[in-house]
């Protein structure tokens, strides 16, 4: 099967007829946009092998017009992001979980995109039964808006918690969506996930019938600008995957920016890894901010961020966020709280602007796409996936194979104790 970069084939119309979600056709019923399950980017992954795409995280809407194009650019499949921290009920970024899709899909249809989209909610996060609860009604209503694919974050909790947070929560997911679980909380080199842990996790959820698409780990990486030079641990990353490699799993790589390209390289050629979230490094692209080739912003002697000129916002903005920033004691981590509160004047600025805050962004995830991350061409193997299947329910990846007689609550949580009580007999 053969397809051309960039042009309507016969292959697409019918991808695009059966291949978008029931929410999305409701949602918009004319559009040419492949909004598609997190499953079939997954899948199309997969299909190229040793290979993972992007998860941009679309803090802005010019991360999230760069991101696209930058993929149509590639022929690459791609998943657009917002986490549930950033685009929730609290949000510090205008885009939000109820706006995402709406702006995906508005350009996509500007631009003539072509290439497979999913919608991600990522790190919905769970860290207490009310919030499971809150997540019951939330989360059903984010579908509503056009999201194709979760992540239930409950690793904040204890691993029988988060168990059984997911397991309450995945009846609220339509089954044909893309579906992330966690274990170990994203908090760098210390605390980093085990193979006993995302065993139980992904063992306790297949005697449920539950069988995620991806999992994320700990795996020695950090969100937002990298301090560390330990960076992701590919050997425990590889360890891990191949543990669970029966349950058919994926993994998602967070806090990806701060890692060198030969590391992020060894990811996708040596493990099982087929989503890479970028968050911070494309919010800084679109300012203008000076990023290293991984993307982590570079400080003066004074600790602040260098603005290169003729990039990003005009020198008047820059100066304006920067004034602002201080103004409410904003460290540098914390720049991220800048975009909702300056949206409107950030899309005040003149076009020629606005376009080059786009550019950067689609120069640099098309230069992850196909010299990093070995994403090209994975947008035919998306469509395959979805005509293969007949339709935009590509099913799961693996059977049931353990007993829920063996997983009953009761047991989960004694199963837990056990294995607790098991690590601090080794740590002693």
């Amino acid at each position: 099967m053969v397809f051309q970069k960039g042009t309507i084939t016969t292959e697409f119309e019918k991808a695009l007829e059966i291949g978008r979600p029931p929410n999305v056709v409701r949602l918009f019923p004319h559009s040419k946009a492949l909004i598609v399950s997190g499953k079939v980017i997954d899948r199309a992954l997969m299909a190229k092998g040793k290979a993972m795409t992007i998860a941009a995280n679309g803090r802005n809407y010019w991360v999230i017009r760069g991101a696209l194009k930058a993929a149509q650019r590639a022929n690459a499949a791609i998943i657009v992001e917002i986490a549930k921290s950033e685009g929730g009920a609290k949000a510090y970024c205008p885009t939000s979980l109820w706006n995402l899709a709406m702006q995906v899909d508005e350009v996509c249809n500007e631009l003539g995109i072509t290439v497979p989209v999913a919608v991600h909610a990522d790190h919905y996060g769970i860290q207490s039964a009310g919030d499971v609860e809150t997540a019951k009604i939330e989360i059903p209503s984010i579908f509503d808006a056009g999201i194709t694919s979760v992540a239930i974050d409950a690793s904040h909790l204890p691993d029988d918690e988060n168990l059984l947070a997911n397991i309450a929560l995945t009846p609220y997911l339509p089954r044909w969506a893309g579906y992330e679980t966690e274990v170990g909380e994203i908090k760098g080199k210390e605390g980093l996930s085990t193979v006993d842990e995302a065993l139980y996790l992904i063992r306790g959820l297949n005697a449920h019938g539950i069988f995620p698409d991806w999992i994320a780990l700990n795996n020695g990486t950090t969100h937002g600008i990298e301090a560390s030079e330990s960076g992701i641990q590919v050997s425990l990353t590889v360890e891990i995957h191949n543990a669970l490699a029966k349950y058919n799993i994926s993994g998602a790589q967070h806090g990806t920016s701060g890692n060198d390209s030969r590391r992020l390289q060894k990811i996708a050629r040596e493990t099982r890894t087929t989503k890479a979230n970028v968050a911070t490094a494309l919010q800084m692209l679109t300012w203008g901010v000076k990023v290293n080739e991984y993307g982590n912003a570079f400080l003066d002697e004074n600790g602040e961020f260098v603005k290169l000129p003729d990039h990003g916002v005009d020198d008047r903005m820059w100066a304006e966020m920067v004034a602002y920033a201080k103004e409410k004691g904003l460290k540098k981590g914390d720049y991220k709280k800048l975009n909702l509160p300056l949206d409107n004047k950030l899309h005040g600025q003149p076009r020629e602007i606005r376009e080059r805050m786009a550019k950067n962004v689609e120069d640099f995830v098309y230069g992850l796409l196909t010299e990093v991350f070995n994403a090209k061409d994975t947008a035919p193997l998306g469509i395959e996936a979805i005509l293969k299947a007949g339709s935009y329910d590509l099913g799961p990846k693996s059977t049931r194979i353990e007993d829920p007689a063996q997983w009953t609550e009761d047991l989960i949580r004694e199963r837990a104790k056990k294995k607790q009580k098991d690590e601090k007999t080794y740590d002693d």
